[in-house]
Parts: C-alpha cells; structure tokens; sequence
C-alpha cells in the first residue's frame, strides 16, 4: 500500500507538453478550432449537423447494445441505413446543449440531437428512453484519440479557451477516451483532420473531489454530478487571477489540476468573450435542443453569463 500510494502521488502532478499525436502531419489550429465568424448567426437548435440531417424517423433497428460508460446506450439503424450511437440517461440532455455551445464558439463537434419519444424494432423492440442520437457518418473516421495533457496545442489561445469553457460548463470527465481524432474522407473548410472533445455527458452539474483521490489518481471515481440544474447553480468559477503571474485560480477540485494550471489570464478573455456573443435565442435554442425545459434552460442560461460576466471583468481587472 506505501509502495502504492508512492507511485500514485508520483504520477499525480503530469507535464502538460505540446506534443506531435501523429507523425507524417504536422499540426495545425485549425483542426482543434476555427473562427466560425458571426457566432451569433449559428444555429444551436439543429446545431452542426443541421437540420438535413436530424433524424425524422421514431423507429429505429437494434444493431447491438453498449454497456461502455456511465449511461446505458444502443447502436441502431434507420431507416436510411445510418447508424446512430445512441446515449440514454441524464447525460444524454447535456451533452447535446454543451456540444452545441462549444461548436457555436468554433470547435469542431460532430452533429447530434435529442429525441425524446422513439422505439426499437429488431432484437431488441418498443419504447425507449430519451436518448442523445450521434450519427456514424462515411465522411468522417474515429481513428485515434487524444490526451489533454500531451497534444499539438498546448500553449496556444484556442486551447487554453477550450479549457475554460469546459469548466465553465462544468465538464469534468477528461479521460483520453473521450477525445477523438477524426479522419476528414474530403477537407472541410480546409482541413481534413479534427481533434474532438467528445462525450460531453458529464457537464452541467457541479465538481465534485471525492476523499479518494486526496490520495490516488483514479478516473474511476465520479468528480461531479451532470445534468443537474440546482447544482450547476451552486458551483463557482473563477476565485482569483493574477496577471502579473499570468496565474487563474479555478473553483476546482479534480485530478486534472495540471491541466488547468495552464491556463493564463488572456485564455479566460478569449473564451468569455466569444460565448458573451451567443444572443438569447440561441441559448434557448441549445437547452431546447436537449429536451429541458423553458425554465431549466433559463436558469442554466442566467448562470453561465453569470460566469462569463465575472471572467470577462476579472480578465480586464487584472
């Protein structure tokens, strides 16, 4: 057990290093994040996939069922033949709203959508769960993932901002898994390649830090509650900034503290001011988008300028 807790306090604090993922192409920003321009044009109601592609069908065939992760899930079919991965339980509301917020400020996320009513033909058949439904599409492969810690951006204003929204969201599940490496069959706005925050199921809730991992790094314990609007609420977000040490003081408790010490004054301006473009029916439009009602999506809404107001003046006092 010393042996044990030695080597788990050794490996508590990590490098945060800008590192090559693949060799043969080089990097660049633009995969992790692009200027979408007028932000507050974008549409959070259909969000990247559009309206083309949300699903009109309520019938869809069971292919196989997925026990993976913290909520329970199914690949299915419809009736065109394109395959959905589809996530139930309380992640499946807020992955769709922050999904839709992050891509709305110019990172990359692929298209979803929240169905409430639906049912399952095949091996599996009736009524099923409201369900977060994300498409398998030919355009675009999964072909590796990506860590927060070792990756090409490291350093740069995109990254940093990517951290603090996802704070500001309370997204606490970091894992490498749910960052994807996506492989372009044809260049969109000019790349071909995509590096993803993906499986954004545990945001909008609150940090959580477990005893346990005061003393061992174990992603296996939950650091937060998801979904979960009275919680969201109560969490904090910025405690203090130093400029003349370029240092953010987050209200954070985590296992990756490493990654958030990263982050310096002009990262929080960056994001803050980018998310304070969103005009008010797109922020109704991406809760109404995740199946939460009007005064759910008011609230989550009324907390997160809240958090940008409060960053955005820290930023510019500092």
């Amino acid at each position: 057990m010393v042996a044990l807790a030695i080597t788990a306090a050794a490996t508590c604090a990590r490098a945060v290093r800008n590192v090559q993922i693949t060799t043969g192409q080089p990097p660049s920003i633009d995969e992790l994040w692009q200027d979408p321009g007028d932000v507050g044009s974008r549409d959070l109601f259909h969000g990247p996939g559009g309206e083309a592609l949300m699903p009109r069908d309520t019938t869809f065939t069971f292919v196989a069922e997925d026990t993976t992760g913290y909520s329970p899930g199914f690949d299915v079919t419809d009736d065109k033949q394109i395959e959905w991965s589809v996530k139930t339980g309380p992640e499946a509301q807020s992955e769709v709203a922050t999904s839709r917020i992050l891509w709305a400020i110019g990172f990359h996320q692929p298209p979803t959508y929240y169905i409430e009513k639906w049912s399952l033909t095949g091996a599996r058949t009736g009524p099923q769960p409201p369900g977060r439904f994300r498409p398998d599409l030919p355009g675009g492969e999964v072909v590796g993932d990506w860590p927060w810690h070792e990756n090409p951006f490291v350093g740069s204003r995109p990254f940093g901002g990517l951290i603090v929204a996802n704070l500001l969201l309370t997204n606490w599940d970091w894992k490498t898994s749910n960052n994807k490496i996506y492989q372009l069959k044809e260049p969109i706005n000019g790349v071909s390649r995509w590096f993803v925050v993906r499986d954004l199921g545990a945001s909008l809730g609150k940090f959580t830090y477990p005893t346990v991992l005061k003393w061992f790094r174990l992603r296996g314990f939950g650091q937060g509650t998801r979904s979960d609007v009275a919680d969201f609420e109560t969490q904090g977000f910025i405690t203090r900034i130093d400029r003349d040490r370029a240092d953010v003081t987050f209200d954070y408790r985590g296992i990756y503290g490493d990654v958030i010490d990263t982050v310096v004054p002009d990262d929080v301006r960056w994001a803050c001011e980018r998310l304070s473009r969103l005009t008010d029916a797109q922020w109704r439009d991406a809760f109404r988008a995740a199946g939460y009602t009007p005064d759910q999506g008011a609230r989550f809404t009324a907390k997160i300028k809240e958090k940008i107001a409060q960053g955005l003046q820290l930023a510019a006092a500092n």
